[in-house]
């Protein structure tokens, strides 16, 4: 009897042992989460995603110890949105982030005026309704205003002087992020008729669609291509890289991560720069601060950058004042 009450000792003891760490950590409070969105794809992303966490990094936040982050790429397929906003709405996330996103931001906005989102856009922020004002944010949204709209003019001048002759140039946009595109279109279209080049506009939202239009400027005879600063579009760089090449066919993009995958230049903001400000901004927000009181950040930091050996392939002779002033230069 007393070796059967010491081996019933022994078993309700280690039972007790076994529930202390379940106990435990059933006690440890949730981590804060956030709903982070993007419009392009993951593995395109990679580096941004470093600078994102760089900047978390910056407020003492480290994923997985003390935040989680939940990834929503939606590789192009933007008609998700109004669910996938809706449900971390619901869930009631700590900060929805939306680098690189205009649509995702005006999604967000829509869908709550409580949950903080942080937001990286390509316009003027104030024109598309998500502030009242850079200094002062007024609501729950604040992030960073990349440019990418305001420099298409100086874009789309350095794609003309690399090449000149080109008298066909073509303007690739994505119709399913429909209020980027109309800006981007916009811009180009005044860009243009200032230096007097005539442009064709083509849309493509799907991998198919981006094949399509390279058919057509094959048949068209098209030298040049502009690709509109659209985070699906971006995120097929190296697909349209590889497809404008094969036809001879120069390009403008407004990364420089496209460049180094074979594209022919590009002249942009610091996107990696900007995810980084989204993570600390995220970070500080999730620390107690308020959207309202963190003044939206304006680039400061663009890049020109040209890949010259795209240039040799596609015959094209480089002016030496350009080579000067492009910040990069890839051989």
């Amino acid at each position: 009897m007393r070796r059967r009450g010491f081996i019933a000792g022994l078993g309700a003891a280690a039972a007790s042992a076994a529930a202390w760490p379940l106990a435990a950590l059933a006690q440890q409070p949730a981590l804060p989460v956030v709903g982070l969105i993007s419009g392009g794809a993951l593995d395109n992303n990679t580096s941004n995603l470093a600078a994102y966490r760089a900047g978390l990094g910056e407020t003492g936040y480290v994923e997985g110890q003390n935040l989680a982050v939940e990834y929503h790429w939606l590789e192009g397929q933007f008609d998700r949105l109004p669910l996938l906003v809706a449900d971390l709405v619901r869930r009631r996330v700590a900060v929805i982030a939306t680098p690189a996103g205009v649509a995702a931001a005006l999604a967000a906005k829509a869908a709550t005026a409580t949950i903080p989102i942080v937001f990286g856009v390509n316009d003027n922020p104030v024109r598309l309704g998500l502030v009242a004002s850079l200094a002062r944010p007024g609501g729950n949204l604040t992030g960073m205003n990349f440019f990418a709209q305001e420099v298409v003019s100086k874009r789309f001048g350095l794609l003309h002087e690399l090449v000149p002759k080109a008298n066909r140039v073509a303007v690739l946009i994505n119709p399913g992020n429909l209020v980027a595109s109309e800006t981007a279109l916009r811009e180009v279209q005044d860009a243009a008729r200032a230096i007097g080049v005539p442009i064709d506009i083509l849309k493509a939202s799907t991998m198919g669609e981006i094949e399509a239009s390279f058919a057509t400027m094959a048949r068209e005879k098209v030298e040049a291509l502009f690709v509109s600063g659209d985070s699906y579009l971006h995120s097929r760089g190296a697909q349209i890289s590889t497809l404008a090449n094969s036809h001879g066919i120069a390009t403008s993009f407004a990364e420089r991560a496209l460049v180094a995958a074979g594209g022919l230049m590009a002249y942009g903001a610091d996107i990696a720069d900007m995810w980084r400000q989204v993570g600390l901004y995220t970070g500080q927000i999730i620390k107690g601060a308020k959207p309202t009181d963190l003044p939206v950040v304006q680039s400061t930091r663009f890049e020109f950058v040209i890949n010259l050996q795209t240039a040799r392939a596609l015959g094209i002779d480089v002016p030496a004042t350009l080579l000067a002033t492009a910040d990069q230069v890839i051989e």
